[in-house]
């Protein structure tokens, strides 16, 4: 019996030592506003989707749905982990739910990016543990502006700090022991859409104390270290008051509750930064925050205030350095503008929640293409919708394209969305000028005369001088020289589908198919890649 047991204990002891040893890095390669998830050295694009809030719960609730994740050309499922289940009692810890989940994840081939649950979730506790709601002394909350208590814990409360670093440290000691491979989990997600309501900074007695004194010493280095890289809307604020950094809030800020954001956005940024790094002290894994976009002209408060939006990354990113990237979900239609603003100050896009519904099919070429976002996902894949078979080819598109985009193998790429109200666009890459525009404004088009145009759009990526792949639904290209003595012509236009690094040639479309050499097109129910070779004649011929 002693031998049995001395052989599992020095077997428990190898393979936690064969886990350390051999878990490949996983990491962000960052480039300016761009980054490449790398695992094993190798460039990883996910296509991925976000489980429903309360879906990963339950093993017999998911059990129906992994196959069809796999069926929609997922890569990567995004799960909660919920604090209160895995802590039911404080200091006794139950993986059981989250080992079942990864289990099956393996079992059909999906990476794993997992949502941490802990102190906030929709501006909102409800997935903290019953040990800790019911121990408001322990664990204070928020008031509103009436000194009503609110279910949200408090950022200053130290306890709770201390709980949620240590269960998450806890749940990331226990996913690099799990995952023994290093090739399952791939990304965290700390905390999920914080955010101050229903005022714009909490009203307690410590946090009035706090904002009667002097900014943080770290912001103030971060403010004259990076001056020329705050983003304008924090840097007016700032300008405005004299571009100080030796003050309280207000006299470096201005007054009003704009201010009050700025506030309360450090301490949570610092909060969530060192419930980051305790876990990142046991896994490194790189790891995100996400924020619910506020619509336009709301004032802070009346959104959820003070959370990983563009205009307060600099106080993120000054407050909280374990964080690597700040994330925008998705549930308004403006996604160029939202886009813009967050890939700025070394920030690169990650879009982990959208709306699902068949314009996000689109909108992950305008994402990876345009914006070199190195992941994607709708939210609540799981549930029935009319946009599963557009994304399944959306992402079936991708996938295949997904070589040639994470190796960089291009000289130029970019994507594009296109509808009723943005019918067209226009590329530049190298010495072509593409115009792509929606299907309907071809004269043949059926739905032409349609109020409501269906989102279409795609991508194209430039391989070489005169060669191109064009991938999408619903557009046609046409191509155009920028020297205008020059006139580009189609040489040959190919099916293609790629798989395993190979390329698998169907129909040469030199004919009606590209209206005889005039453009490179995609019916609006049509998904597909063409591999494009243009060639150069004169403009004038001589006589």
């Amino acid at each position: 019996m002693k031998t049995a047991t001395i052989l599992f204990l020095v077997f428990i002891s190898y393979g936690f030592a064969y886990s350390q040893a051999v878990a490949p890095s996983i990491r962000l390669e960052k480039n300016g506003n761009t980054a490449r998830l790398m695992i094993d050295q190798q460039p990883f694009l996910i296509l991925g989707g976000e489980l429903g809030n309360s879906s990963a719960s339950s093993v017999a609730y998911m059990k129906p749905y992994w196959q069809r994740l796999r069926e929609m050309n997922l890569n990567t499922v995004i799960m909660p982990v919920y604090w209160e289940l895995i802590e039911p009692e404080e200091n006794r810890y139950n993986f059981s739910l989250v080992d079942s989940l990864l289990d099956e994840a393996v079992r059909h081939d999906l990476k794993v990016v997992l949502l941490w649950f802990g102190t906030w979730k929709n501006s909102m506790s409800c997935y903290t543990p019953a040990w800790m709601k019911t121990n408001p002394r322990r664990f204070p909350r928020t008031a509103d502006s009436a000194g009503r208590s609110q279910e949200i814990f408090s950022v200053f409360g130290k306890e709770t700090l201390a709980a949620d670093m240590k269960a998450f440290a806890t749940l990331m000691r226990h996913i690099k022991v799990w995952d023994v491979s290093g090739r399952t989990v791939i990304l965290v997600q700390v905390e999920n859409e914080i955010g101050m309501l229903p005022t714009a900074r909490e009203r307690s007695r410590i946090a009035d104390a706090l904002y009667k004194e002097k900014i943080p010493e770290p912001l103030a280095g971060y403010l004259k270290k990076n001056k020329d890289r705050i983003v304008p809307e924090l840097r007016k604020r700032w300008d405005a008051n004299g571009g100080k950094v030796d003050g309280t809030w207000e006299e470096v800020f201005g007054k009003g509750i704009e201010t009050e954001e700025i506030f309360q956005a450090w301490y949570y940024a610092r909060y969530a930064g060192e419930v980051a790094a305790a876990g990142k002290k046991e896994y490194a894994l790189p790891m995100y925050v996400n924020a619910a976009l506020p619509r336009p002209g709301v004032l802070p408060g009346r959104y959820p205030s003070a959370g990983p939006l563009p205009h307060l990354s600099d106080i993120w990113q000054a407050a909280a350095p374990a964080i690597d990237v700040l994330s925008p979900d998705f549930y308004n239609p403006d996604t160029r503008y939202w886009c813009d603003l967050y890939v700025r100050n070394g920030n690169p896009l990650f879009i982990p929640e959208m709306q699902f519904d068949r314009s996000a099919a689109i909108k992950v070429f305008l994402a990876i293409g345009h914006y070199k976002a190195f992941g994607f996902s709708p939210f609540s894949i799981e549930s029935p919708s009319d946009a599963s078979l557009s994304l399944a080819s959306s992402y079936a598109l991708l996938s295949q394209l997904s070589p040639l985009i994470t190796g960089q193998k291009w000289l130029a790429m970019d994507g594009f969305f296109l509808d009723h109200k943005n019918r067209s666009d226009t590329v530049r890459m190298g010495n072509y000028i593409i115009v792509v525009s929606h299907y309907n404004i071809l004269p043949w088009a059926a739905g032409r005369r349609d109020s409501v145009w269906s989102a279409t759009g795609g991508m194209i990526i430039q391989t070489g001088e005169d060669e191109f792949y064009v991938a999408g639904t619903g557009f046609a290209a046409t191509f155009s020289n920028t020297d205008q003595g020059k006139v580009a012509n189609i040489l040959r236009s190919e099916e293609v589908a790629i798989a395993g690094g190979r390329e698998v040639m169907g129909r040469r479309m030199n004919g009606d198919q590209d209206h005889q050499g005039r453009h490179i097109r995609f019916a609006t129910d049509e998904w597909g890649i063409q591999k494009v070779t243009l060639y150069n004649s004169p403009k004038e011929i001589e006589r």
